[in-house]
């Protein structure tokens, strides 16, 4: 109902407004389909599908150049969130196989996530080995952890708080000392779109200027020499292109991944450690255009798919039981 609710909305804004709605739309199939793929693998084989999934998107990000951060001067930005958010999920569904598996199989499952991490390193994405760090922590911590829901409650919270970070930034809302302090990782040229995101955001607050439209009415995307019409942030680019609404179907998205992970049969560990791999990229993409690229949208889904997937194996004994009554 929910990925319902942002296709629906993005065709009455486009439709009011005038726009693009093609590439919300592509995202939203992207996501379904990768979730329905990560339930049924999820479902069928409960480590060798994470692990799989692993590997593929760790192969993915090296053997794809166009989504290595690097120096070619013709790879737009936003290359660089893709090739982090690839490696953070990868790294996470590399948990999620490490907790599901057998306890004498976890050491190896668990030293091809830190290989992942060590990848994100050599491949020079500084964002992709800090986030993929973190995800391995959270998972490593997550197996001392019997109840879930402070944990689920701590992921949303962070993903909040980078949000209104991002949001604090695009409406100078920083001090000065900060503002400036942050200037030099995130670049002028990235502030100057949250700027205009804001500003389109505050003229249309109700239905926003149409999907696929920041690109052709913000000043500092038009004097780009590579301009892609992304603001480089999934909040800021639903506020200005949809509105408030655009923005609420975004939150409920990841809030209802969170639920979904809440109250997943899977084991604690599993559920934790996907959660914080879709809490970084969630960060990320509130910072960078990770969720432009169809690979992280599906990869996303793919990994929330698995981590709420019910084992055939598990419900087993339950069959039976009833098969007896």
């Amino acid at each position: 109902m929910v990925l319902g609710a942002c296709a629906a909305w993005s065709l009455i804004t486009a439709g009011v407004r005038g726009g693009r709605p093609e590439g919300v739309l592509l995202a939203v199939l992207a996501v379904a389909a990768g979730y329905a793929t990560g339930r049924i693998c999820g479902a069928l084989l409960p480590v060798a599908a994470p692990c799989a999934g692993a590997l593929a998107g760790a192969g993915l990000t090296v053997a794809v150049p166009r989504l290595t951060p690097g120096p070619q001067i013709a790879v737009p930005l936003g290359h660089a969130g893709a090739t982090a958010a690839l490696l953070v999920l990868s790294t996470g569904a590399a948990c999620c196989a490490a907790w599901a598996a057998a306890p004498g199989r976890r050491p190896a499952l668990g030293a091809l996530a830190a290989g992942i991490t060590v990848t994100a390193a050599v491949l020079g994405s500084v964002t992709g080995f800090v986030a993929c760090a973190a995800v391995l922590l959270c998972s490593l911590a997550a197996g001392r952890v019997h109840r879930r829901g402070p944990g689920i409650a701590g992921l949303a919270l962070s993903a909040a708080l980078i949000t209104a970070g991002t949001w604090a930034v695009a409406g100078d809302a920083l001090p000065g000392g900060l503002a400036r302090f942050l200037e030099g990782p995130l670049t002028q040229h990235r502030i100057g779109l949250w700027h205009d995101a804001s500003g389109l955001a505050r003229r249309d607050a109700a239905l926003g200027v149409g999907p696929g439209r920041f690109g052709d009415l913000s000043p500092t995307a038009l004097r780009t020499l590579l301009p892609d019409g992304k603001p480089h942030s999934a909040p800021l680019q639903q506020a200005a292109e949809q509105g408030v609404v655009g923005v609420l179907l975004l939150a409920a998205a990841f809030c209802w991944v969170l639920y979904a992970l809440w109250r997943s049969a899977r084991p604690t560990p599993v559920a934790l450690s996907a959660g914080a791999a879709l809490t970084a990229v969630a960060g990320i993409a509130s910072v960078g255009n990770a969720l432009s690229f169809t690979a992280v949208s599906a990869g996303a889904g793919v990994l929330a798919g698995l981590a709420t997937a019910r084992p055939l194996t598990d419900d087993a004994p339950g069959r039976a039981g009833r098969a007896r009554a």
